[in-house]
């Protein structure tokens, strides 16, 4: 195996798209993480980019270069550690010769490489080589100098906290909250000729302050040709940032021992998955896809303790490590259930650390956004419900009755209005007694103080989501054998139909008295974002946002025929306005096929459901289609905002061969693996192997399959057919086979049509 995937990754620096990608030579393209291109995405189609992230998985230690995309001319500053996802670095350096001494100072970079585990570029014209390595919590620069001559300062700046430098030695806090800092303490191996905290330009001889924008400075002498700076973080105190860098590195000023460390771990962890067939482009979009999952949550135990900003307060983790920064969201759908499948010792941990979190609040509410400085309660709906059912019935070990609990509470007792953490108000009274979140009538001002005057109600999505979390509910209490519980959940889990217009066949915004708003246009109605009605997608990619029940969702089409229809409408129809006036609107929805926007996560699921309309080679078309088109190994191959794992979990399964359509069914739907072979390794030393024969650019359609050796004549497979290892073999053609997963009883499963 390893032989062939050396020739494989040769191969990949012959044909690859990707520059600007870190330059390897031929010998060096041996492993898995040299598949991985950190710059795939790092220019936005309309929004934000994808942040080039230097990081071990999951870990605290999370570092990108500060800039705004790729094509941004000026770093500002060397970043120390990133705190929240897509955010600036908390603390900066700047590396500067000469006498002008200044605050962090926009530098030019050029000759940048990263890798997921280092980072080189150089600064000041090309006259410093700049290279760094992470660790979980801790990291380590190395600055060389090629006109040694001048003399070097290194200014550390935090912009609101407390600084002191002293020797070679270097600490630093920085408020991220209220309630909540992050400490480094860090060392040089050369001894500084001056240090001081930098006052109008000059080294003063003081050594340590607490004020806004604190900046410290340590000056070497001329002749100095290179200097390391090691440094640990926390989230506790400098003396733990000291205890962490001690922990991973010892004594020693060795960058390339921890880049060899780092980089060990990054090919255990992508080794998880390994691939055969496909071009290479396709391994490095698969590979960086896999790499941007562990980019979130990241773990914030040190040493068997951990500082939560939920409460304020530094916990025992009881050996089960505490995780944060997480926009479920955007991660239920595809990130979590990705990880439930191959590390779900660590998604049993993410979701512990979600249920104290509850508790830490005082609310016993489920988190919605749990970041590192609180639950931002961002977006709409409760979908950390879902993680928990999906965990449950997967086999994973989650406390049940306490997640019930939470997740119940949040969805009964928190309000239903996006991006609010206040308890129900108007419009939950209103969803409970009527089933549906009314829609504001032309001219009607908002009457429920929870509302966002930018954010809106999102009558449609929030009634759409909230049926779906209640369904997920439903099946925890199934799972407790709670019988009553799961019933009334499972009956509120159609609400969705109290929005369903059968005359156009669209989810439609109604008001309070009933009544559906006139004149609705579904491309554009709604506003910016279309939140009036939907949330940052219209009402072509709602229409499909019945995740839990999606036979109930064709009949209420009228049948499996008409949906493969509207499916395909979806695909066609045109944007009914030009790209600069649509995407004016609709700056989320990017990344179009018709109406189909492969950019926002309500989407991902969409291609899949041919499969429960009886036309599963549509789905095998369509999810080539959308791979091909729109993930790219070049630096704008992510057709939207990434949100750490959630889209690229799309990448990753729809590459493999199948997705989880419905989070809290222990099932997976087929598509059209990119790869001729692959194996995903399970936990207890099993596999799922995955051979798909002849597949190739042409060849994406399924001919016959087997499972186990058994003929499989079904567009999806169970956990429960997994889980003690499995063989899924699938023959692949250029032309579709139209029997093959046709017959109704191969539909995948439904609320109405329950395993």
């Amino acid at each position: 195996m390893k032989t062939n995937l050396k020739n494989i990754f040769a191969a990949l620096l012959l044909v690859s798209l990707a520059a600007p990608a870190a330059a390897r030579s031929h010998d060096q393209i041996e492993e898995p993480v040299d598949y991985v291109n950190p710059y795939i995405g790092s220019i936005s189609h309309l929004l934000v980019p994808c942040f080039p992230t230097i990081q071990l998985p999951n870990s605290l230690m999370r570092i990108y270069p500060t800039r705004g995309d790729y094509t941004t001319e000026m770093l500002d500053g060397l970043p120390v550690v990133v705190t929240n996802h897509r955010e600036r670095s908390a603390f900066r350096l700047s590396i500067i010769q000469g006498d002008e001494l200044r605050h962090i100072i926009p530098v030019t970079w050029d000759n940048e490489h990263i890798t997921p585990y280092d980072y080189q570029v150089q600064v000041a014209d090309n006259s410093i080589n700049v290279h760094l390595a992470v660790s979980h919590q801790s990291a380590i620069y190395e600055f060389t100098f090629q006109e040694p001559s001048k003399s070097a300062t290194i200014v550390l700046f935090t912009d609101n906290g407390h600084m002191l430098v002293e020797g070679r030695k270097a600490s630093a806090s920085q408020r991220l909250s209220r309630n909540m800092r992050i400490y480094f303490s860090g060392e040089f191996n050369v001894e500084p000729e001056q240090v001081g905290l930098l006052r109008d330009g000059k080294i003063s001889g003081e050594k340590v302050t607490e004020e806004p924008r604190a900046c410290g400075a340590v000056r070497f002498p001329a002749g100095t040709k290179k200097v390391i700076f090691r440094y640990g973080v926390s989230l506790i105190s400098a003396e733990q940032a000291e205890k962490n860098l001690s922990r991973e590195q010892g004594r020693e000023f060795n960058l390339s021992k921890v880049a060899k460390a780092g980089r060990k771990e990054w090919n255990e962890t992508l080794s998880n998955i390994l691939v055969e067939g496909g071009t290479a482009n396709q391994k490095a979009v698969m590979y960086t896809a896999y790499y941007r999952t562990f980019e979130r949550p990241v773990c914030l135990s040190e040493d068997g303790r951990y500082f939560s900003a939920f409460d304020g307060k530094v916990h025992d983790d009881e050996g089960q490590p505490f995780y944060t920064d997480d926009w479920i969201w955007d991660t239920y759908r595809a990130a979590h259930p990705l990880r439930a499948l191959i590390q779900p010792t660590k998604e049993e941990n993410i979701i512990e650390s979600y249920l104290r979190m509850a508790e830490q609040m005082g609310t016993n509410w489920m988190p919605t956004f749990p970041e590192m400085t609180g639950d931002t309660r961002r977006m709409n709906s409760n979908h950390g419900v879902a993680m928990v059912a999906d965990a449950l019935w997967k086999g994973l070990k989650v406390d049940a009755e306490r997640a019930f609990e939470y997740c119940k509470k949040g969805i009964e007792e928190k309000t239903l209005a996006p991006w609010s953490g206040k308890p129900a108000g108007w419009i939950d009274y209103f969803y409970k007694d009527h089933g549906y979140i009314p829609a504001l009538a032309q001219g009607e001002e908002e009457n429920d103080p929870n509302v966002s005057g930018f954010e809106k109600r999102q009558p449609v999505a929030v009634t759409l989501g909230t049926s779906y979390d209640e369904w997920c509910l439903s099946r925890i209490a199934e799972f407790l054998d709670r019988k009553d519980e799961a019933a009334k959940y499972l009956k509120l889990s159609y609400n969705y139909h109290n929005l369903w217009n059968p005359e156009t066949k669209f989810f439609h915004p109604k008001d309070k008295e009933g009544n559906f708003l006139p004149d609705f246009d579904y491309r554009f109605g709604g506003g910016i974002g279309a939140r009036d009605a939907y949330d940052e997608n219209n009402g072509w990619t709602y229409r499909w946002d019945v995740q839990h029940n999606l036979a109930d969702l064709a009949n209420l089409m009228g049948g499996r025929e008409e949906m493969a229809r509207e499916l395909d409408r979806t695909f066609a129809e045109p944007m009914g306005r030009g790209k600069r006036e649509f995407y004016e609107q609709l700056p989320d929805q990017t990344g179009n096929i018709g109406q189909f926007t492969m950019a926002n996560e309500p989407s991902l699921h969409i291609p899949y459901i041919y499969n429960y309309a009886g036309a599963p080679w549509k789905t095998q078309k369509r999810i080539r289609q959308c791979l091909d088109t729109w993930f790219r190994n070049d630096v704008m191959g992510i057709p939207g905002d990434e949100d750490g794992g959630g889209l690229t979990s799309f990448a990753v399964f729809s590459s493999l061969g199948f997705y989880p359509v419905t989070p809290g069914f222990p099932v997976f739907n087929i598509g059209s693996p990119i790869f001729t072979d692959i194996r995903i390794k399970l936990p207890g030393g099993k596999e799922l192997h995955i051979i798909a024969r002849g597949s190739s650019r042409d060849n994406k359609y399924i001919q016959r399959a087997t499972l186990n050796g058994k003929t499989w004549n079904k567009p999806w497979f169970s956990q429960e057919d997994i889980k003690n290892g499995a063989t899924l073999v699938l023959e692949m053609g250029s032309q579709p086979n139209k029997q093959w997963g046709t017959d109704e009883s191969a539909v995948p499963p439904s609320a109405a049509k329950s395993l």
